[in-house]
């Protein structure tokens, strides 16, 4: 079937396709677990949405190039970061893009679990995109994340794992962890040297975007989430692996 990329990228009655928690809380320790292992110089996003994750790295490399499929998406990310001359984009599919070079570092977050073909695209990454000293960071949200599995409790959802129907109308195709992660990242023929979580959590999104408009939440506590999520990766919001050829 089809699938169309515009539709998928907007909200539907049951989920945000970008929560608040997302861009302002996730964004930030995300780019702090990943710049140890960030290789200077040439990085490609793929999968941008509209850009507020490439404006987070931009200053990081010499180029960024963006790849996303959504034509409403790229329009609304080339207006965001019409600042940085350094990055180009591409309207195009993983699977048909064709792309110039290789890169140091490759960005695929919060984007794998919306492809059909998944171990190909990883295996298109090793083989066509990803430098001979490279470094690919993938993340996806976490099947076991405490919020997940209270909904599992709640009679919400079928098991952690479940695809729900909110999800698939945004694309999903699966909802990886860690393991199963790291399973799909070995038959693609790549390196892991390195994997953990982010930000431990047991709210839903939605319930921490009202947190956030709030003054409950102090940054001190948010950092001990976020450090309490380095013990414990398999309970955080997101999992991630630092892979290499």
């Amino acid at each position: 079937m089809r699938r169309d990329y515009n539709i998928e990228c907007k909200d539907n009655q049951e989920r945000k396709y970008a929560y608040h928690f997302d861009l302002d809380v996730m964004h930030p320790y995300m780019v702090q677990a990943f710049t140890p292992f960030l290789k200077k110089g040439n990085a490609l996003e793929l999968g941008c949405f509209q850009g507020a994750f490439t404006a987070r790295i931009a200053n990081l490399f010499d180029t960024v190039t963006c790849v996303e499929a959504s034509g409403e998406a790229i329009h609304a990310a080339r207006q965001r970061l019409r600042a940085f001359s350094h990055i180009s984009f591409v309207q195009s599919r993983f699977e048909d893009a064709c792309l110039s070079g290789t890169y140091d570092t490759v960005f695929l977050t919060h984007v794998l679990e919306h492809i059909d073909d998944r171990v190909g695209l990883l295996k298109k990454i090793r083989e066509e995109w990803l430098a001979e000293h490279g470094v690919l960071l993938v993340a996806c949200p976490n099947a076991n994340a405490p919020s997940r599995q209270i909904a599992v409790k709640m009679g919400l959802i079928a098991s952690n794992a479940a695809v729900t129907e909110a999800e698939r109308e945004h694309g999903h195709q699966v909802t990886y962890s860690l393991d199963t992660l790291e399973t799909d990242i070995r038959k693609a023929g790549l390196t892991v040297v390195h994997k953990s979580g982010i930000f431990f959590k047991a709210l839903a999104n939605f319930q921490w975007d009202r947190l956030l408009e709030t003054d409950i939440i102090s940054k001190e506590y948010l950092d001990g989430c976020y450090a309490l999520g380095q013990q414990y990766p398999e309970l955080c919001s997101s999992i991630y692996c630092v892979c290499t050829k």
